[in-house]
């Protein structure tokens, strides 16, 4: 039998603890507190919120700033209400006698619910230059910041239904779009395809990008053509990076909660798994959007539910 040792001094012991401090977190933190459930949440250092990263944000109704300013005041509103915040990385979340146990890398903690609001990381290209310009030139998400490139050269790395969607997305609004994929043909559904080529976006084909140039900010892409083995630059302002996204879901392993064949977490319209008593919400769930915007609408559900779990438990 493992045995936990609980190392700090601490109330270790909650209703409810939600794991991931994104807007999905918070907003579940605000509406379980309110709720009168004794709450806790756990800031997380990897993966950190995308929201964090977002140097400006224009689509969440109300306000208009800096991601991480939205996640303060998500964050002073969850904390007003009641809500613990720790922040310390949770290492695993096991079933429990009477509930779960959330182990971080500080202690020990045990809670009745749990909801999983972990996110997702956007998959990174790794060449010289890319975290260097991110916010600069360097964006993943072309709902997020592609107004700011209204009639500039935008280069969209990938070829499945997440980059040409965003090509098309960024032509639409008036940007100067080309895509770049690494194959000779792309990935993406053949009815975004049609609208691609539809729009006369041209395609790099074979390519990839080997680097990202600039005087501080994006100014030219360097890249490959990996049949003939040929290097160029172009002249891009900005250069949007859609090759994936990796849901962070590796700590719901142990539960037995299920997940797609992309690791995302499989919820129902409640927000619930198939572990009873644990809730997911935002970017780590199989939902069609990953916007701040829904991630906030999945965690007031979340938390709903867990309340109601909870209540029905204790009759």
């Amino acid at each position: 039998m493992e045995v936990f040792i609980e190392r700090n001094d601490g109330d270790l012991e909650f209703d409810v603890a939600i794991v991931g401090a994104g807007p999905a977190g918070l907003t579940a933190a605000i509406y379980a507190a309110r709720y009168g459930l004794k709450t806790v949440f756990f800031e997380t250092v990897d993966p950190t919120s995308q929201l964090a990263l977002t140097p400006t944000i224009e689509n969440y109704p109300g306000f208009e700033g800096p991601g991480y300013r939205l996640l303060e005041k998500m964050r002073e509103q969850a904390l007003k209400f009641g809500a613990n915040h720790k922040l310390e990385n949770v290492e695993k979340v096991i079933r429990g006698e009477n509930g779960f146990i959330v182990i971080t890398d500080s202690a020990t903690y045990k809670a009745k619910a749990i909801i999983i609001a972990t996110g997702g990381k956007h998959a990174e290209l790794g060449v010289p230059g890319e975290k260097e310009f991110v916010g600069r030139g360097v964006s993943y998400c072309a709902t997020c910041d592609g107004n700011f490139f209204r009639d500039k050269r935008v280069l969209v790395v990938g070829g499945g239904n997440t980059a040409v969607t965003d090509a098309i997305y960024l032509k639409e609004i008036g940007c100067d779009v080309t895509l770049i994929h690494r194959r000779d043909e792309l990935r993406a559904e053949k009815a975004l395809q049609e609208e691609l080529f539809k729009r006369k976006i041209p395609v790099i084909w074979n390519s990839v990008v080997i680097g990202i140039e600039g005087d501080g900010k994006v100014q030219r892409a360097v890249i490959k053509n990996r049949v003939t083995g040929e290097e160029s630059v172009i002249e891009v302002d900005g250069v949007f990076i859609a090759v994936g996204i990796r849901p962070a879901t590796e700590i719901v392993e142990e539960l037995g909660v299920e997940r797609d064949e992309n690791g995302y977490i499989v919820v129902d319209s409640r927000q619930a798994t198939n572990v009873k008593g644990v809730f997911a919400a935002g970017d780590c769930c199989n939902k069609p959007l990953k916007q701040a915007v829904t991630a906030a609408g999945d965690g007031a559900l979340a938390a709903n539910s867990a309340f109601e779990y909870i209540k029905m438990a204790s009759k």
